[in-house]
């Protein structure tokens, strides 16, 4: 079998083993998650690189809480590998603004953890705004547009292409790209303000 064959056998296997989870065979996030973990701690490592250097939480350790707060999830429904990381993007950023919350208050008032958006919605640290002002935006653009807050958050938090955007909200590639556009600007002036 090429490798491409096994590519996608591989990616079939992970479809089915989501639908199961989706209709409550909890074991399936079992077989899952040595499928999908590499992958995930890629995306948290990447994610924490572009993130502040102030940062203390370990890729292994994200990808390990966002797995319990996952598994724990009573309620999920899955059509492909796509969701599955749209999903754990959403439990990502829940866990880093916990933890950046729990910084600052340690420090009592000594602010979050400096980032910056650039253009490509990547993090550079030390540059004005912070995770929890990221966060805060986010969850203002979410009471105006959801969907654009959504999206954003795939790909800020998960690292997802437009591409697989595009799969887990089943829309096209060039309506990803103007959203993330347009809520980039939104939150950039938000969060300046």
């Amino acid at each position: 079998m090429t490798a491409v064959e096994n590519e996608l056998v591989e990616k079939h296997e992970v479809t089915e083993l989501l639908i199961s989870w989706s209709q409550g065979d909890r074991s399936a996030l079992d077989r899952l998650t040595p499928m999908l973990y590499e992958e995930l701690r890629r995306l948290a490592a990447a994610h924490l690189r572009r993130g502040s250097k102030q940062e203390t939480i370990q890729p292994t350790t994200l990808v390990h809480e966002a797995y319990l707060k996952m598994a724990g999830q009573q309620e999920v429904e899955f059509q492909n590998r796509a969701q599955f990381f749209g999903l754990a993007a959403q439990v990502m950023r829940t866990i880093l603004v916990d933890h950046a919350r729990s910084k600052a208050a340690a420090k009592r008032g000594g602010g979050g953890m400096p980032l910056t958006l650039r253009d490509d919605l990547a993090a550079t640290p030390n540059e004005g705004a912070d995770i929890l002002a990221l966060h805060e935006a986010l969850e203002a653009l979410a009471l105006q547009d959801e969907r654009k807050a959504r999206i954003v958050e795939m790909r800020y938090f998960a690292g997802m292409t437009s591409q697989e955007i595009a799969e887990a909200t089943e829309t096209s590639v060039a309506t990803i790209g103007r959203e993330i556009r347009v809520a980039h600007a939104w939150l950039l002036r938000r969060m300046q303000s």
